[in-house]
């Protein structure tokens, strides 16, 4: 009997998810195509503010900044692009280093400055929350606005 109300609420489930009910999967229900609004060659600033900290990810190498190490440290990055937006992860210290970037509308709370692109970096067991975009694509403000002078 046991068996047969733990199966149950799996048949449900998944009887939902064919139905075709809307999902909490980032992009459009018939698009299967991995995110590219963010070319690969892109360059990549992102920012966040309590604590502060910066990011600048090219290609493969991410240079992570925060207040007690401006000048930042490169880590290699592994690039994915899903349906709802990017995601790269590396490693730092034998600890994992995870970062998502998605389209959205995204405010650092200190500028007028709306950026394109919201991001959330998993750095020591900490989770950081900030905002993301292009460089030479997106248009944030005065030029002098950079990722490093955020850090």
């Amino acid at each position: 009997m046991k068996s047969v109300l733990i199966f149950s609420p799996l048949v449900l489930l998944l009887a939902a998810c064919a139905s075709g009910e809307e999902s909490n999967v980032p992009g459009d229900a018939e698009d299967t195509e991995p995110y590219s609004e963010i070319a690969e060659d892109e360059v990549l600033n992102l920012i966040g503010t309590e604590p502060f900290w910066g990011a600048i990810i090219d290609g493969d190498q991410m240079n992570f900044s925060t207040l007690e190490n401006p000048e930042g440290e490169m880590i290699a990055v592994t690039r994915f692009a899903g349906r709802g937006g990017l995601s790269f992860s590396g490693e730092r210290d034998g600890g994992s280093v995870d970062v998502a970037v998605t389209p959205g509308e995204c405010s650092d709370g200190m500028s007028d400055h709306t950026y394109p692109f919201t991001a959330t970096v998993e750095i020591d067991g900490e989770q950081l929350q900030g905002c993301a975009w292009r460089e030479g694509v997106d248009d944030i403000g005065p030029e002098a606005d950079t990722a490093e002078e955020f850090a």
